[in-house]
């Protein structure tokens, strides 16, 4: 770790959401004069961590901020585990090095100043706020083996949260994790390699752990996060038993395809059974969601029966 960022985690280590710390103070137990404090907290705002400073009284985070332990996550992940403080996207880390990687070598960042979210859609990234990963994985197989691999995601997602005694969670086709009707995590799966013989993988994905009101007014949609939770998972712990249910819901994929996880998905499925829009631009089809089959295609029950797609975004139809 840099000095740069050796200091910045030790100022945040002083600071507290409950209540407020003087500048003083933390200059004190770190050697470092108030001018340095000062200019390491302006650069922890421009990295997305809501701080509030008050004349008088110092300084108090607005929403927990929660960091990694490098160590026990690295003595705990099968597999190459790598940890950066700051990276331009997980997803962009792992395809610059495909060559060098194995199946289930993974890359956890505190911050991305390039995330990426799905149809290139920027994924907001504040420092130490989330979780921002993604898992390499080899398949050996061309990619028509790969079709329906982010509903497998979903699926292990969700059961990972589920052990931490999250409730209220539902999937949304074809790669959303919501909490009580709200977007808590997104999944991106990008291909780095294919061929006949294998297929080479990039599965990123984000959760929301505690949003601070500032960077979620940035967001165009309604979302949730794990803050309101009677015990936050810790983050350490989560991302240890997300890698390893991962690595083994990918293996079945392997070898029993998405027909094994047929009943995770149908018990979380938000849209089963009710009136929604594919939308595919710049055209749209209504119907009703009647699930999804063997290959991970959404089946839409219209006036012409039921039929399958493999691509767009589902919405609810209002109420008429």
């Amino acid at each position: 770790m840099n000095e740069h960022w050796s200091r910045k985690r030790q100022i945040l280590a002083c600071l507290h959401h409950e209540h407020f710390v003087s500048g003083e103070v933390i200059a004190q137990s770190l050697s470092l004069t108030r001018a340095a404090i000062n200019q390491h907290i302006d650069a922890l705002k421009d990295y997305g961590i809501e701080i509030y400073s008050v004349k008088g009284r110092g300084y108090k985070l607005a929403t927990p901020v929660s960091l990694v332990n490098e160590s026990i996550l690295v003595n705990n992940v099968d597999g190459r585990c790598f940890y950066f403080d700051e990276t331009t996207s997980t997803n962009a880390f792992l395809l610059g090095h495909t060559s060098e990687l194995k199946s289930g070598d993974i890359c956890i960042a505190e911050y991305q100043s390039a995330g990426r979210g799905r149809r290139g859609r920027k994924w907001l990234s504040p420092y130490g706020h989330h979780i921002y990963a993604s898992m390499f994985w080899r398949l050996h197989s061309d990619i028509s083996k790969a079709s329906g691999l982010s509903l497998v995601v979903g699926c292990s997602i969700v059961k990972a949260l589920s052990a931490f005694g999250v409730e209220g969670l539902g999937l949304k086709w074809p790669n959303d994790i919501y909490l009580e009707h709200k977007k808590l995590a997104g999944i991106l799966v990008e291909i780095a390699h294919s061929s006949a013989q294998q297929t080479e993988l990039v599965i990123g994905f984000g959760i929301n752990m505690s949003m601070s009101a500032e960077q979620g007014g940035l967001i165009d949609q309604p979302w949730s996060d794990l803050s309101s939770l009677m015990s936050m998972p810790d983050k350490t712990e989560l991302l240890i038993q997300l890698h390893k249910t991962l690595k083994t819901d990918l293996q079945l994929f392997e070898q029993k395809g998405l027909g094994a996880f047929l009943d995770r998905w149908n018990k979380y499925d938000l849209f089963a059974n009710r009136d929604v829009s594919l939308i595919m631009a710049p055209n749209s089809v209504n119907g009703i969601c009647r699930g999804i089959d063997e290959q991970g295609a959404l089946l839409l029950e219209t006036d012409q029966g039921i039929k399958r797609y493999l691509g767009g975004e589902i919405s609810l139809r209002a109420a008429t």
